[in-house]
């Protein structure tokens, strides 16, 4: 792997860097205070964002996207994560890959030209209240009946849940047969209405809308169930389900909140003035910024380690979840050095260190804890599950 950028790759990161700043930074604070970003401010910063690739970046030109390597498309998420990691995700998930699979041939040509416009939000529900970590059970069921059908169950914790009109659902056809019974659903909020039960507070991630749906007879057309397994890799020798790109996507935002705790920390370090000297001067002081930059330095490599491998068709099963279990832990063992070298600020909400450490520390349970992502590498490595 070539870890150098390309000459484009730093022209974007360099210009994207500026814009965030100019345009987006002023605004974090006043918006993580009122709460999860709403419908319309999501639709109106995807409009703003999509030109440099954020929303539909990985999306084919056919789509109306930018079709992004994903190192590319790491590459601005971290930057935008390094200004706001909450509105990363939020658009991260809006868009991502267009949710074709089981939408019927007749919703395409509306559904494209609500992407290309953005102005189509979309999420995908697996976690439940009795299944966060153990994806392969379901309680959600699809029972047929005729040409539908028919939803009931309940999904919490899912990311962009409340303002979202479209969302494929993993569900069970069949409880006899465990995994063997799981399918995925696609629905259209208008054709086949959801109900938001809550609106999920968070520690971190706070304008990152995150809710519970429940399903009661909410009846769907036969065709659009699909099999979540068709497009998955191998892990084991059992067919999974695909977290490789979601847990490097993670990764990214949380090298985004290392850089930005390391840039507020060495300018504070620099202007801080103890004993009639900066306090940058002080060894401590600065063995806290150094080890600071080898940590994020090395979540970096991690992660684009594991976006080089899925750029190039690779299995990167474990590399992704060693990439997300240390780049998640990293950042908030970062943020926190941020504190301490900035003090009593560090703990004021008038300032955003302590927005990073919340981030951070919000960024290790999404998409497998890290104690799931050590089971991942250590079964991967091994050739023996430590569970089922």
């Amino acid at each position: 792997m070539d870890f150098d950028l390309t000459e484009e790759q730093q022209i974007l990161k360099t210009n994207l860097r500026a814009f965030l700043e100019k345009e987006i930074a002023p605004q974090v604070t006043d918006y993580e205070r009122r709460g999860p970003l709403t419908r319309e401010d999501t639709i109106a910063f995807i409009k703003l964002l999509k030109p440099w690739g954020f929303y539909s970046g990985r999306a084919s030109e056919e789509w109306g996207g930018d079709d992004l390597d994903l190192k590319t498309y790491g590459l601005i998420n971290e930057e935008l994560s390094r200004i706001w990691p909450g509105l990363c995700g939020t658009l991260w998930i809006a868009g991502g890959t267009p949710p074709t699979t089981g939408m019927p041939d007749s919703e395409v040509p509306r559904f494209r030209a609500e992407f290309m416009a953005g102005e189509t939000i979309s999420a995908g529900a697996i976690t439940e209240p009795e299944h966060g970590s153990d994806a392969s059970f379901m309680s959600t069921t699809a029972t047929l009946d005729g040409d539908e059908y028919i939803i009931n169950g309940t999904k919490t914790w899912i990311s962009d849940a409340p303002i979202a009109d479209r969302i494929t659902v993993n569900v069970t056809v069949d409880p006899s047969k465990g995994r063997e019974g799981i399918r995925r659903i696609y629905m259209n909020r208008e054709q086949s209405p959801w109900e938001v039960v809550r609106h999920n507070k968070l520690l971190g991630l706070r304008g990152w809308p995150n809710g519970e749906l429940r399903f009661d007879d909410v009846r769907v057309p036969r065709q659009h169930l699909t099999n979540p397994r068709d497009a998955s890799g191998q892990d084991g020798g059992k067919r999974v389900w695909n977290f490789q790109t979601p847990r490097t996507m993670l990764s990214a935002m949380g090298v985004g909140i290392g850089q930005a705790s390391i840039d507020a920390s060495i300018k504070y370090a620099q202007e801080r003035h103890q004993f009639g000297r900066p306090i940058g001067s002080f060894q401590l002081v600065q063995e806290m910024i150094v080890d600071m930059v080898i940590e994020v330095e090395s979540a970096r490599m991690l992660t684009y380690r594991a976006m080089d491998m899925q750029d190039k068709g690779q299995d990167s099963t474990w590399q992704a979840a060693a990439a997300k279990a240390f780049s998640t832990e990293m950042a908030a063992r970062v943020a926190s050095k941020a504190v301490e070298i900035h003090g009593a600020l560090g703990l004021m909400e008038d300032y955003p260190i302590e927005r990073y450490f919340r981030d951070a520390r919000s960024l290790s349970i999404p998409d497998g804890t890290t104690e799931i992502q050590k089971l991942v590498i250590g079964r991967r490595l091994l050739g023996i599950s430590a569970i089922t």
